[in-house]
């Protein structure tokens, strides 16, 4: 089995993935009305019998699993270890500045105009 290094879950069983919960000081509910067809809604209503749950706590539990997937998707990868150590390579000897970056750096940002 190869080693693998994790970006943000070092030390941590590669099997198990931590996702931290922004909680503002209340928690607050609110609502999101969907469109949806006839034929896709008895869908959702068949697989929520199944799992003893309602309609809404099946759609939010389906929907958050998938927010998580998406956003672990974009913060937490996992590489073996040739390919991790070319990657930290690449990010401590970045190429030299091109002119067209030398050029964007010297512009003022759009904010301070």
């Amino acid at each position: 089995m190869s080693k693998e290094h994790h970006s943000s879950a070092e030390g941590r069983d590669p099997e198990t993935v931590v996702v931290a919960e922004r909680r503002s000081a209340i928690d607050t509910k609110g609502s999101i009305n969907l469109r949806i067809e006839a034929n896709t809604r008895q869908l959702i209503d068949d697989a929520a019998a199944i799992l003893g749950k309602t309609r809404t706590e099946f759609m939010v539990e389906s929907a958050r699993r998938q927010a998580i997937d998406v956003l672990l998707d974009q913060r937490l990868f996992a590489l073996e270890s040739d390919r991790f150590d070319a990657f930290v390579h690449a990010l401590d000897n970045p190429p030299a500045p091109g002119p067209k970056l030398k050029s964007l750096l010297r512009r003022v940002p759009a904010w301070r105009k």
